[in-house]
């Protein structure tokens, strides 16, 4: 979908549909002020008799509105204005989208990002409203093509702002490409969307983006560098693992770059320590780490944006089969660190241990993993926030902080040493697992153990990824929290 800005006045911009957005027994916006000026006070008698509802995250359609050069408004309600904040905000935006979506539209006018919100400017306003009507705007079709009968997605979307907005609108832009390509990826089939199939769309994103270089490791490269926790994983496999490295090098050639890796695990069935089969169904999801670092890194390049950005994907699959790794396997990390398996089924920890330890010969600033990594974080935070650890004050605060921002919301867990002891194993190193108390806090305190030198952090976007036992897909998550702590980091760059 296409963003653009417009400032024609409304009562003659012709448009599909323009959207407008009302608060409960609150002043009119300048948008539904102008609307309801030229039509001779239609907006105020419809809120008055209840025909439109200001609800937060509700939504009316009017058609005919006299006064107007479109014949359709599409209304969003935000609820009592005295509680409208940027989160609130953002789901009357998204609510706005799904009904265009749903609506037989190709284009829409939107003026609803010049409602007032206490701590949020008009850049900021605006970008959020564009994001969200383009996430809203999604649709799968790889493996389910449009129907006649079925609504097109919007081609095209304006948004009322003058030309010193522009640069707003192409970071709202950047932002929704990279929600996309995490969302695409996210929703694929495991039997397209495999390691070898992640590596293409990184050659893709490579071939596309200027200052972008790939490197793709293959097994026996990884054997060489004695990353046996991921191969022990991948092991049980037809599907090979990858090891996918993007380098953005938008920075001077001596700044150190931001690591952001992710868990690309393309389906789990557990292993041998089998999933039941209505947790399995939904293992393909599994890899939206992956997906989520790769829709950063694609927002990172689209901006160009002034900074060093490396994005690992550690890419496999884990399957059951005579050759895979079984619980009482020690193995032994590129980190040289001895593993106990107990579970195989915690296997994103060993995925992502390997990655981390590679990571460090680009001697990073700061490393980020992500990951669906375990169920405990949904049990913990639900579908609404994701899990942040981090060695590192300064590097919780910022990411907390581009969370609140972008409303990518995160919360931060704690990392404290005597959760450790739960690792601790007599034949090993460590235990891959602590057993079933703060089974989200152990599984951080095991990768902590292989960032100990580094500035790090941990998201654990298990619930927030996708909204499990529910058809609604991959949310695209966590991109809009690591592409703002990026920009923000770019900014200070172009200050100094």
């Amino acid at each position: 979908m296409k963003l653009k800005l417009d400032n024609t006045p409304l009562a003659s911009i012709k448009t599909g549909c323009l959207v407008i957005g009302v608060t409960d027994g609150g002043d009119l916006s300048s948008a539904a002020r102008a609307i309801d000026e030229a039509s001779a006070g239609s907006i105020t008698q419809l809120i008055g008799s209840g025909d439109i509802d200001t609800g937060l995250a509700k939504t009316t359609f009017l058609h005919g509105i006299p006064g107007l050069s479109t014949q359709r408004v599409l209304v969003a309600g935000f609820g009592k204005p005295e509680k409208l904040n940027l989160a609130r905000f953002d789901r009357g935006c998204l609510a706005a989208g799904s009904a265009l979506r749903n609506h037989p539209l190709t284009d829409c006018h939107v003026c609803i990002h010049d409602l007032e919100i206490a701590g949020a400017g008009l850049e900021q306003r605006l970008k959020q409203a564009a994001v969200a009507i383009h996430r809203a705007n999604y649709y799968y079709s790889a493996t389910k093509p449009r129907t006649d009968d079925s609504p097109a997605p919007l081609q095209s979307a304006s948004f009322r702002g003058e030309a010193a907005l522009e640069s707003t609108l192409r970071t709202a832009e950047a932002f929704a490409t990279g929600f996309e390509k995490a969302k695409i990826l996210g929703d694929l089939p495991p039997n397209i969307c495999t390691p070898a199939y992640l590596a293409q769309e990184a050659v893709g994103i490579a071939r596309q983006y200027d200052r972008v270089e790939l490197e793709v490791l293959e097994e026996p490269e990884m054997a060489k560098l004695g990353m046996d926790a991921l191969l022990g994983v991948s092991r049980g496999s037809a599907n090979r693992a990858r090891l996918i490295v993007l380098q953005y090098s938008g920075g001077k050639a001596e700044q150190s770059p931001v690591v952001l890796i992710g868990k690309g695990v393309t389906f789990d069935s557990g292993g041998l320590s089998l999933k039941s089969g209505e947790n399995m169904m939904q293992m393909k999801f599994d890899m939206c780490g992956a997906a989520g670092v790769l829709g950063a890194f694609v927002a990172c390049a689209k901006l160009q944006m002034n900074l060093n950005v490396i994005c690992i994907v550690a890419a496999v699959e884990n399957m059951p089969d005579g050759d895979a790794y079984r619980p009482g396997d020690v193995i032994t990390s590129m980190s040289g660190k001895t593993i106990e398996v107990l579970n195989t089924d915690a296997e994103g920890r060993l995925v992502l241990c390997d990655a981390i330890t590679y990571s460090e010969k680009y001697n990073p600033d700061v490393i980020i993993d992500v990951a669906t990594l375990t169920g405990a974080c949904v049990v913990a935070l639900g579908h609404h926030a994701t899990g942040l650890f981090s060695n590192d004050d300064d590097l919780a605060n910022d990411l907390l902080a581009a969370g609140n921002a972008s409303v990518d919301r995160a919360w931060r867990l704690p990392l404290w040493e005597e959760y450790q002891s739960q690792l601790d194993s007599p034949f090993a190193d460590m235990k891959n697992v602590g057993g079933m108390p703060a089974g989200v806090l152990t599984a951080a305190c095991f990768l902590s153990r292989f960032a100990e030198e580094q500035k790090w952090a941990h998201l654990d976007v298990a619930g927030s990824a996708w909204k499990w036992g529910s058809d609604e897909g991959a949310s695209g998550r966590p991109v809009g929290l690591l592409a703002q702590y990026l920009l923000e980091r770019s900014n200070q760059n172009d200050s100094r």
